[in-house]
């Protein structure tokens, strides 16, 4: 029996990639040191897999920044302002993710990876664009593993997949291009069919609304694949829900195998093994991939014992998708709860799984393991530290009127007419540079190498400074800038009940970036104020509003390993009640601006447009639910990330906050087609530069996107800010950036009067 896994994380367990890709990007080392580092991380990552009982590695899983920027390369598919620059270099490829700041090329569009917290770099396709083989990584890679002593099966974002998630150039419909790709891909599986048995080819799409487009050349995309695969055979992997619709699709493909999540979408199996062609195998993604609890043996043996029974032989054991969303390896974790400890799985552990699984399957007993993972089981079923019956009576008390406003924004606008703010009022989003100095003092305090009076000096000084370059740049509202924070989940998470924290569950969220997940094991709820002592602080240094800055109950949700015992409405719910209780506290203590990041909502959405109207539903009732308690002159501010604003519009009308904060330069404001139709009742600040990127925006730049922004939203309704938080950037980025920005804000005031 064949076990595998979809994928293995990129970045090593110490997140060596991370630092040898920013050590590359300041110039401190060569390419072929990044190379090196990142070939080094490949074959441990292959050898881990190897170690485990798999049949084969993945190859072609490893990016030095994103897969499908990777696919973009491997398609020819560079946008013309980065033709000139020479092809296939690291400089190149990393221009096109990042931007260059010295000629200001900006960078290729980025988004989320369906409703997962990992970026991908949207694909631009135009009419002039002619596929070809241009990048040859997968070869190179699956020639790696095999001259290392592997049994590679390499993997590519499907053909169909990668159309779905391009973006039309000047209105071109990237399908156009779809016969001309499928001959490309044809060549790409033609020349791995020589080195492999198996070639996997992930079409997420499918358990996605597919675009018509999409269904009509389907069938004869696959065709030609596996034609062109010879003696090797196609393993088509969906992922993330049900393929319901689309079923027949798969069954129809002609591949050798078909890959489904059964982690997340088991819902129809009765009806797929009904159906199942008798020519062909299935994949089981029995163990998830997107979350840290072991996996259920007995649960999951019951499943795969259906399947076995209906299909015989033809099954293969797997992760449900990639694990690029889980942890490296819980071996690392030292300080970890025992008992919480014992309830989880990372990559590593995951990849062990799989094989045990398969193994009890083909009748190779695992007595001890399976007698531990019910220990397991049981143990986080039963214990104490998961229920909270004061959170539970609290849940049960919640009323219909604690989710709405005391009056419509209409009245809200007049009571907070006390702000004085100017027309295009600036301001930012959060967080400002988390310098070297602020992480080290971070790392000393948490050493014990200095006292917490020590570190709370320290960072009232660097409030003070923040506030004071805000002043002098001559922003409208400030904000206190986030020298406390190291992440926006992780901080607020480390100051409730039924959190906890890893030293090292890193997973990849763009590029270098690398977030740590909390896990939320238990009942939620806040013992203390959390962020009240730092912005009641900053305020009293400024005239000028101060907004309190906070992250959303749907957020702090998404961006977490969440228990998976109760529904996650029930989560969300219980965080907004705490998040409810810092807002009313904030309010008390003066501060009558404050912002809840809602960055994930579109994140968190199912993808299936058919499950959606349910996730709203207690999504925006959570954000309305910790926000609605304040009085009509208090101003609520929410931000978002990365979201197809015309799919969710009338949500993010619902959620009634009096500002939104949108990400839109690398879009050009495109995103803000969506309130052509659809008249936006509230303020809206579209960001008007990219955070994301070294380049400092011009002030005509800046101009120009806001009279862009103009033709959608009236102006007395339009904020001016970045499109994020200015964490991950430097001050010589940020204050000239800041500057533009303002003084585009003060034109435009003349212009508009």
């Amino acid at each position: 029996m064949k076990k595998h896994v979809l994928g293995f994380p990129r970045f090593g367990a110490g997140r060596e990639l991370k630092k040898a890709l920013e050590a590359f990007w300041k110039g401190e080392t060569s390419t072929a040191q990044l190379e090196e580092c990142a070939r080094t991380i490949r074959l441990n990552n292959w050898k881990i897999q190897k170690d485990a009982g798999l049949s084969f590695v993945t190859t072609g899983d490893f990016s030095c920044y994103d897969h499908v920027l990777d696919t973009c390369i491997m398609l020819g598919a560079v946008p013309e302002r980065f033709r000139h620059l020479p092809a296939g270099t690291s400089e190149t490829y990393f221009i096109m993710a990042r931007g260059d700041r010295k000629t200001g090329i900006p960078a290729m569009e980025m988004t989320k990876w369906f409703n997962t917290n990992y970026h991908y770099i949207v694909s631009e396709i135009t009419g002039d664009f002619q596929p070809s083989f241009a990048g040859r990584r997968i070869i190179e890679e699956t020639r790696e593993a095999i001259a290392a002593g592997f049994d590679p099966k390499p993997v590519l974002v499907g053909p169909v997949t990668f159309l779905a998630l391009a973006k039309g150039v000047n209105g071109y419909n990237p399908w156009e291009k779809i016969s001309d790709i499928a001959d490309t891909y044809a060549e790409i599986v033609g020349e791995l069919s020589s080195m492999c048995g198996w070639i996997q080819i992930d079409e997420p799409i499918l358990s996605s609304d597919l675009p018509s487009a999409g269904r009509d050349v389907f069938t004869d995309v696959y065709h030609r694949l596996n034609a062109a695969a010879g003696k090797a055979k196609l393993l088509l992997a969906t992922y993330f829900d049900t393929l319901d619709d689309n079923l027949d699709l798969a069954f129809n493909s002609g591949c050798a195998g078909l890959h489904l999540d059964l982690a997340r979408g088991d819902a129809n199996l009765d009806e797929v093994l009904a159906e199942f062609p008798k020519e062909m195998l299935l994949s089981a993604g029995i163990v998830e991939g997107r979350n840290i609890w072991k996996n259920d043996f007995e649960r999951s043996l019951s499943v795969l014992q259906k399947i076995q029974a209906k299909l015989g032989s033809r099954i293969m054991i797997g992760s449900s998708c990639s694990l690029l969303h889980s942890p490296v390896d819980l071996a690392y974790e030292t300080r970890l709860d025992p008992e919480i400890r014992n309830w989880l799985a990372f990559a590593v552990q995951k990849c062990a799984e799989v094989h045990i699984l398969g193994d009890i399957l083909e009748g190779i007993p695992h007595d001890t393991e399976l007698a531990d993972n019910r220990q397991a089981i049981r143990s986080r079923r039963t214990s104490p530290i998961v229920h909270d019956h004061n959170v539970i009576d609290r849940m049960q008390a919640v009323s219909e009127t604690m989710f709405h406003r005391k009056s419509p924004y209409a009245v809200r606008k007049q009571a907070q007419s006390w702000l004085k703010l100017p027309l295009f009022p600036t301001t930012t989003i959060g967080s400002y540079p988390q310098t070297d100095d602020i992480r080290r003092m971070r790392r000393a305090v948490r050493k014990g190498e200095i006292t917490k009076m020590h570190y709370h000096d320290f960072l009232h000084d660097k409030i003070a400074m923040m506030v004071k370059k805000q002043e002098e740049i001559g922003l409208d509202v400030l904000v206190h800038g986030e020298p406390e924070r190291n992440d926006m989940v992780e901080y607020f998470g480390q100051q409730l009940n039924g959190f906890c924290f890893t030293e090292t569950g890193w997973v990849q969220s763009y590029g270098s970036r690398c977030v740590k997940p909390p896990i939320i094991y238990g009942d939620v709820s806040r013992p203390a104020p959390m962020t009240v002592e730092w912005i009641k602080y900053a305020q009293s240094l400024t005239q000028k509003p101060m907004k309190g800055m906070l992250t959303g109950p749907v957020t702090i949700l998404c961006w977490s390993f969440v228990r998976d015992d109760i529904p996650r409405s029930q989560v969300c719910r219980q965080i907004a009640l705490a998040i409810l209780d810092e807002v009313r506290d904030l309010e008390q203590a003066g501060i009558r601006i404050i912002q809840i990041d809602e960055a994930a909502l579109s994140e968190g959405m199912p993808v299936k447009a058919g499950k959606q109207a349910d996730y709203f539903e207690w999504a925006v009732g959570s954000f309305r639910l910790a926000t609605s308690s304040v009085e009509d002159s208090t101003q609520i501010h929410t931000h978002m990330c990365y979201s197809e604003f015309n799919k969710i519009i009338r949500a993010i009308a619902c959620m009634d906050a009096d500002v939104i904060s949108i990400e839109s330069s690398r879009s050009k404001m495109e995103i803000l087609e969506a309130f052509r139709d659809f008249e936006y009742p509230n303020e809206i600040g579209p960001g008007v530069y990219d955070i994301h990127s070294p380049r400092i925006p011009s002030k005509e730049e800046i101009v120009s996107l806001l009279e862009k922004a103009c033709r959608f939203i009236p102006k007395e309704r339009l904020w001016v800010n970045p499109d994020c938080g200015l964490k991950t950037r430097r001050w010589e980025e940020v204050i000239p950036s800041l500057t533009n920005m303002v003084a585009a804000a003060r034109e435009l005031r003349k212009k508009k009067r």
